[in-house]
């Protein structure tokens, strides 16, 4: 039997009162450091001190929507109007 089946049948087992513990624990596992080193870091980062200024808000605010509607630019859009 593997690892992942032996956790499975352990949870099964587990009095319904302490499941809700062992869900936090299984998800700080899944969220920790060795498992996803760039989400800890982003959680661990202190917040920006400067202000946003109205012109960065209405940016992130169009990316966003970009984002969220998938009307995103290309790569090679996105160089051009680097360069």
């Amino acid at each position: 039997m593997s690892d992942r089946e032996r956790l499975h049948r352990t949870i099964d087992m587990l009095p319904e009162a302490e499941i809700g513990a062992a869900l936090r624990f299984v998800e700080y596992l899944r969220d920790s450091t060795a498992a996803d080193p760039i989400a800890a870091r982003l959680r661990a980062a202190q917040e920006d001190p400067e202000p946003v200024t109205p012109d960065e808000a209405a940016a992130l605010d169009r990316a966003s929507e970009e984002s969220r509607t998938g009307e995103l630019a290309a790569w090679e859009e996105v160089r051009a109007q680097l360069a």
